[in-house]
């Protein structure tokens, strides 16, 4: 495991540092309206920060109390000027139709989405939480990327800097966390994620199926996160190849609505 995964507070600002110089600039948000924006899977929240800290309003839904708590020390300013809010909640246990301030001019979701079971389910339930004109954010790596299993969280200094492992059959993948020693808690975690790995053209298959339409989307060959994790430069993918483009990107950012 890096570092920067067991450090919370070095965490925050990692995600804080690339919402401000990558994702905003990515979204092109409208410089005269303060939006409501949702965060779901916020963690500590550093990505909903940079949002509350251009002057908009800011809700983080988590389901980690321990996260949780991180998430209402960093926003305790903002919470306390009722800027911000942050929910130890399941996203399905939450109707916005019926419980006030639960409707949004953006959603978000960075490194989220891959985590999430029966993601058609997921993304239609999205629509309640939108208010008219309202815009998805997903940021994600493809599954089929070298590290899109998230194996970089292994205990195991070989297998957090193998790639593709993930890619394995489920059975010899799983022997081979075991015999590395990695936890109950990651191998769990591990195998959760190849039940749910994404790539860009089965998104775009559920997005039609749910009533959602791509505004606008990037892919890139080195993530703009690598920059504080690997001190890699970013570099965006200027020819996509359909289906390949998963193997050789690291991440998709998309915007649908």
């Amino acid at each position: 495991m890096y570092e920067f995964h067991g450090n919370k507070s070095a965490y925050f600002e990692i995600q804080r540092w690339v919402t401000a110089n990558y994702i905003i600039p990515f979204l092109s948000l409208p410089a005269d309206k303060k939006l409501h924006v949702l965060e779901i899977g916020c963690g500590e929240a550093g990505v909903l920060k940079e949002f509350l800290d251009l002057g908009h309003y800011g809700t983080g839904i988590e389901l980690s109390p321990t996260r949780v708590e991180l998430a209402k020390r960093f926003l305790d300013q903002e919470i306390a000027e009722g800027r911000a809010a942050i929910i130890n909640s399941n996203i399905y246990d939450i109707d916005p139709n019926t419980q006030e301030g639960l409707k949004f001019d953006l959603i978000v979701l960075k490194d989220v989405i891959e985590h999430i079971p029966d993601q058609e389910k997921f993304i239609h339930e999205l629509h309640d939480f939108l208010l008219p004109g309202g815009r998805v954010f997903f940021a994600y790596p493809p599954w089929w990327m070298p590290f899109g299993g998230h194996q970089q969280i292994c205990n195991s200094r070989v297998l957090s800097k193998l790639p593709w492992i993930h890619l394995l059959p489920k059975s010899w993948y799983k022997t081979l966390l075991h015999w590395a020693g990695e936890s109950e808690a990651t191998i769990h975690e591990l195998l959760d994620i190849k039940e749910t790995g994404l790539i860009a053209e089965d998104l775009y298959t559920t997005l039609s199926k749910t009533g959602f339409s791509v505004n606008k989307q990037q892919f890139w060959i080195i993530n703009p996160i690598y920059v504080r994790k690997f001190r890699l430069k970013p570099l965006a993918s200027l020819i996509n190849i359909p289906y390949l483009r998963n193997i050789y990107c690291t991440a998709h950012y998309i915007v649908f609505s």
